[in-house]
């Protein structure tokens, strides 16, 4: 038995190298939805339908030990109806709103957070930002441009930046203490949004915690099942030997870039 993590494409992989760290020897499987990829400018209803639909497809193949949902649009949308329907685990993304807020409660900086349009447009997200931002710190900011990014594998950096320039242009950056990375994809551009902001502001994404809640769910002591870093099996919704390959440069470059 597999755990799996599922994303629309290749921003997952940002939360399974975590996992990789902090469980090692376990046995993975990484289902990318790339036929259908990106999410984030679709309807709820249709992500909603697509991500059962993929899960429809791993579990013919087997019965996960756990589902990752390792994309906060799916999250946002469809963790809900994949909870009533599985019978194993299943693990979803949230913005690291909380631990934001926490760092600056003592300084009052602003936080903003970053994610796909149809994340921050969702109940799911307004609920979360409700409950713990009483004192009104936090903006959000769509960047659904960074996944096309990612998806291509264009890490040209006067492309990145010239699109984080426009997208930061009404922006007082000097307000905010701690930005949220709240799509898996924005991690490959970490360094590059950091740059945009104060030295002393921090980059934070979901990624160790929901591994850490994955972790929780499986139980004390998940049992290794083999020193070495376990296997990784992929599978996706397209042409499933390119996207092998992309997936394969794309874990390359991720860990690389830490």
């Amino acid at each position: 038995m597999s755990i799996v993590f599922f994303d629309s494409g290749m921003g997952g992989i940002t939360v399974l190298r975590e996992a990789l760290t902090l469980l090692p020897g376990q046995e993975f499987l990484y289902y990318a939805d790339t036929g259908h990829v990106p999410y984030g400018k679709r309807t709820a209803e249709e992500v909603r339908s697509l991500v059962i639909r993929a899960v429809e497809t791993i579990v013919q193949r087997e019965r996960p030990r756990a589902l990752v949902v390792a994309c906060n649009t799916a999250t946002s949308v469809a963790i809900e109806s994949l909870r009533k329907i599985s019978p194993f685990p299943v693990i979803g993304m949230e913005p690291a709103v909380k631990p934001a807020l926490e760092h600056e409660k003592v300084s009052g900086r602003r936080v903003l957070v970053l994610a796909t349009p149809l994340t921050l447009s969702q109940e799911k997200y307004s609920d979360l930002v409700s409950r713990l931002d009483s004192e009104g710190q936090v903006d959000s900011l769509p960047l659904p441009g960074l996944v096309d990014l990612v998806e291509q594998e264009d890490f040209r950096m006067d492309k990145a930046r010239a699109y984080l320039q426009e997208a930061f242009s009404s922006l007082k950056r000097e307000d905010y203490g701690t930005i949220v990375l709240g799509c898996t994809h924005f991690p490959f551009f970490k360094k590059e949004i950091a740059s945009f902001f104060s030295p002393y502001a921090d980059v934070i994404d979901g990624n160790k915690g929901t591994v850490l809640q994955l972790i929780r769910r499986l139980g004390p002591s998940p049992r290794a099942e083999r020193e070495a870093p376990g296997p990784v099996v992929f599978m996706s919704s397209g042409d499933v030997d390119k996207d092998r390959g992309k997936f394969f440069r794309l874990m390359e470059r991720y860990q690389g870039s830490r």
